[in-house]
């Protein structure tokens, strides 16, 4: 019997390959703490797939790095606004 192929177990969803950061080098996308991102958020401006880039940070609660044009502070403010002034870790538990 074979090993399975662990890398390609999950296999991601198919708008990233048309996301405009496939083409450009990773590292622009996660800056270190505290160094600007705008150059990151312009590229996002201009990507086709922005809309479901900022869907799956969302829904995936991706702490890290520029998805869809959105900083992970400005994705946080986002939850804590759809969670009705819940904070999000709070919500999670199913606090009221």
């Amino acid at each position: 019997m074979s090993a399975p192929d662990f890398l390609n177990i999950i296999a991601p969803p198919e708008w990233m390959a048309a996301g405009l950061c496939a083409e450009i080098d990773p590292e622009l996308f996660y800056p270190e703490s505290g160094a600007p991102n705008r150059d990151a958020k312009r590229v996002c401006a201009g990507c086709e797939v922005r809309a479901e880039c900022l869907a799956y940070a969302l829904a995936h609660r991706e702490r890290h790095g520029v998805w869809g044009g959105t900083t992970e502070r400005e994705r946080r403010r986002m939850r804590h606004t759809v969670t009705g002034g819940i904070p999000p870790a709070r919500n999670r538990l199913g606090a009221a």
